[in-house]
């Protein structure tokens, strides 16, 4: 159940998400951080002419060629091993680059995120997905006891990387959010910044353009 619940919310935000990036039709996409391609996959509601995911994993991206090559979407999207701290790619090479629940694990987050800047096109967005912590009360203390204390029990019982839902919550409680998190974008030079927040708080699309 807890998983299926996941799954579906996962779902929902990164559609809100992919909706940031409806005005400028971008036809070539970077994914940075992209897993398994759930959200490249996402990407093609918006019809670009390519969408390339990168990811440090390689067995995460295998499994996304998988999905990919299942689906018949081969021709669109690609996917290649690749560091969001150093991109292989030219300047001014994408009119959109997105990162879904992968920016907390940049081992540099300035640099990757200047890194996406780098990369895109004048007038190209950036759209970064990420886990939040709720504001209000008392959601935000059911929240907490239930990510710190309950999850990784559930982990254990369901999964068998019980380490990743014990470092979830790590990471999510130290990555900057809210005006933080819009301030490191705003350095690394987007402007436009907006920020909005889903599901109580528990999950934020951050977004902004390149001037």
């Amino acid at each position: 159940m807890e998983i299926q619940a996941r799954n579906r919310s996962d779902f929902y935000w990164r559609r809100k998400a992919i909706q940031h990036l409806q005005d400028i039709h971008p036809k070539k996409i970077l994914d940075v951080a992209t897993g398994t391609a759930d959200f490249a996959i996402a990407a093609l509601r918006l019809q670009p002419e390519k969408v390339i995911g990168i990811d440090i994993a390689e067995e995460m991206l295998k499994r996304g060629r998988s999905k990919i090559a299942k689906r018949g979407l081969g021709e669109i999207i690609s996917l290649q091993t690749g560091e969001a701290e150093q991109l292989a790619f030219e300047a001014e090479s994408f009119d959109a680059a997105i990162v879904a629940f992968g920016a907390r694990n940049f081992e540099n987050l300035e640099r990757g995120l200047s890194e996406m800047y780098r990369v895109l096109r004048r007038g190209g967005k950036i759209v970064v997905l990420e886990f939040s912590r709720p504001r209000w009360f008392p959601f935000r203390q059911l929240y907490f006891f239930y990510f710190r204390f309950i999850l990784p029990v559930i982990g254990k019982v369901v999964s068998r990387h019980r380490e990743a839902y014990a470092y979830l919550p790590d990471t999510v409680m130290k990555f900057p959010e809210g005006e933080d998190f819009l301030n490191i974008l705003r350095q690394a030079g987007f402007t436009s910044l907006e920020e909005e927040r889903l599901t109580f708080g528990i999950a934020t699309v951050y977004s902004g353009r390149k001037p």
